[in-house]
């Protein structure tokens, strides 16, 4: 049961991704978000990673308060928050944004049209006319983008 918990909070980080980043991050945390979308920010940092501490706030609280109760499901629901994070930091971070220089050659079809999807979603500067607001979910559109067009 903690397995499905866990599994089960994972997937649904998806939907409650797409919504925070249309709704808040496009919405009204935009001054936080805009950053990493007109690239205003020269440092290694931006306004942008506040969000990281945004989201891993209520993720320590519950894996916190879950453990004082012999683990129970609210650890296990932050667990999964936990390892979606991991991931996003992982493949948004790292593999997508290049901001360490590493895992960026890769001839997978599902991860060339992630980031296809992505950059999608970044051709866009302002807050409004966006899309593609999940983060592991690929549109089937962008896997035949891929096909049609150059590799990249």
């Amino acid at each position: 049961m903690d397995f499905i918990t866990v599994l089960v909070t994972f997937i649904a980080m998806e939907g409650a991704t797409w919504v925070i980043h249309k709704y808040i991050m496009h919405g009204f945390l935009w001054v936080l978000h805009k950053d990493h979308h007109d690239h205003s920010n020269k440092g290694f940092l931006e306004k942008n990673d506040y969000f990281f501490v945004i989201f891993a706030l209520p993720t320590i609280a519950l894996m916190y308060y879950g453990s004082l109760r012999d683990y129970n499901y609210l650890f296990y629901i932050g667990l999964g928050i936990m390892i979606y994070g991991m991931a996003y930091f992982f493949v948004h971070d790292i593999f997508i944004h290049q901001r360490f220089k590493f895992l960026n050659k890769t001839n997978n079809r599902y991860f060339l049209a992630l980031r296809r999807a992505h950059k999608q979603h970044h051709k866009h500067l302002g807050k409004e006319q966006g899309e593609c607001f999940g983060f592991l979910y690929v549109p089937m559109e962008y896997f035949k983008m891929y096909n049609k067009n150059e590799k990249t």
